[in-house]
């Protein structure tokens, strides 16, 4: 709790820091979301089609990278909320 506490400090301190920080998280969340949607949609018809045969080419590690992809994004946008959420509050106060 101290970490975000200290966080948080440091970008309501830092404003244009915390602006650029925003613009960052957000351009990396659109990246790692780009077809992510489209790929697991693919990687589950191969998993359902050719069951344990896709397993063993390869199907799991992919739909685990997704996964991993897929939280990545999830904490650049949360990122996003957090720099939205410092910057919103510092110019209505």
């Amino acid at each position: 709790m101290l970490t975000i506490s200290v966080f948080t400090g440091w970008l309501r301190r830092h404003r244009v820091a915390c602006f650029g920080l925003m613009v960052l998280s957000f351009i990396g969340f659109g990246l790692l979301t780009l077809d992510l949607v489209r790929v697991v949609s693919a990687n589950a018809a191969l998993l359902s089609t050719y069951g344990w045969q896709a397993l063993e080419d390869g199907g799991l590690r992919q739909l685990l990278e997704l996964v991993g992809s897929a939280i990545a994004a999830m904490a650049a946008w949360l990122l996003f909320k957090v720099c939205e959420t410092v910057l919103v509050q510092s110019l209505t106060r």
